[in-house]
């Protein structure tokens, strides 16, 4: 089991908390470092808090939502060490876990349907990096990092 910080702006609020519930359900600890409403907030300050909680060892593993899945997956890969991966469906989802080692699932409640974000973030959940020709891909994105561009 992980523990795992989910956070959200106002425009994913409700598949935020519907996706903290599945990952009690399904045994995980969860952090909620917000939105705690559906009023007005912006998402870089949500995405920023959980790129901080799995950045900083606060968790193993971060869930964001927004509107699109889109702006709050920028600003959670603003984030040294975040790999988060803005997935429409189960099959984007597993492969950013298997290819990509995205430590980060982000999705967007005007998007895709709670049914498909449940099996999005389970597939997520039970994929794992496959490692192979992809380590040195995911060993250059942490250069970037550590870069100017």
């Amino acid at each position: 089991m992980y523990a795992i910080a989910v956070g959200s702006d106002h425009a994913g609020y409700a598949l935020k908390q519907l996706l903290a519930d599945e990952l009690r359900d399904l045994g995980h600890e969860v952090l909620d470092l917000g939105a705690h409403s559906t009023d007005q907030v912006d998402y870089p300050d949500f995405g920023a808090a959980v790129g901080h909680a799995v950045a900083g060892g606060d968790v193993d593993l971060g869930v964001c939502v927004c509107g699109s899945g889109i702006g709050i997956a920028m600003a959670a890969n603003k984030v040294a060490g975040i790999r988060a991966a803005t997935a429409q469906d189960a099959e984007s989802a597993r492969l950013a876990r298997e290819h990509n080692d995205a430590n980060v699932l982000c999705l967007g409640e005007r998007l895709i349907d709670a049914e498909v974000a449940v099996d999005a973030l389970r597939a997520w959940l039970d994929a794992g990096f496959e490692g192979g020709r992809h380590v040195g891909r995911v060993e250059k994105l942490a250069r970037l990092d550590e870069s100017d561009g």
